[in-house]
């Protein structure tokens, strides 16, 4: 298998996931060990909606959508191991974020490499360690939560 071949593809996603476009930022799963690591891209380019307001002269993605395509890669990680979907009635909340830190601007033509790696689960709730990467040039580090809730449970 290519380095770059889906693991997990779009249509996977679609079914582990609630997000739809244009805010599903995950394209594609290239690495993942259940329980531990997830390795996947976003692909950035300029017909990205956000890009149109942020900033029309220079487009630059916003450091919290970066944020959220680790979350949704904690998330695919989380559910996978777990054995839950969207299309089974599971959500993936994001529920904290720690130690944040932007280090390099990411914009169109870029592709972002997701990375996280599982510190720890404990009943619903991950902790996740992340890294946004673009070539060998960190993007953006934070630690993050995420919670598995089913879509009938209350969000409290």
């Amino acid at each position: 298998m290519n380095k770059l071949d889906a693991v997990i593809d779009f249509e996977e996603m679609r079914r582990v996931m609630p997000h739809r476009y244009p805010f599903l930022l995950l394209d594609r799963v290239i690495e993942m060990e259940l329980g531990k690591r997830i390795v996947g891209l976003k692909n950035v380019t300029i017909n990205e909606q956000f890009f149109q307001g942020h900033f029309p002269d220079f487009p630059v993605m916003p450091g919290v959508l970066i944020l959220e395509a680790l979350a949704q890669a904690s998330g695919v990680l989380a559910a996978k191991t777990a054995n839950a979907s969207a299309a089974e009635g599971s959500l993936l909340l994001f529920a904290g974020i720690d130690k944040a830190r932007f280090r390099r601007q990411v914009v169109p033509g870029d592709t972002l490499l997701l990375e996280a790696d599982l510190l720890r689960h404990k009943h619903d709730i991950w902790k996740f360690s992340t890294v946004a990467r673009v070539g060998d040039e960190v993007a953006c580090t934070a630690e993050m939560l995420c919670a598995i809730r089913r879509m009938d449970q209350s969000p409290a």
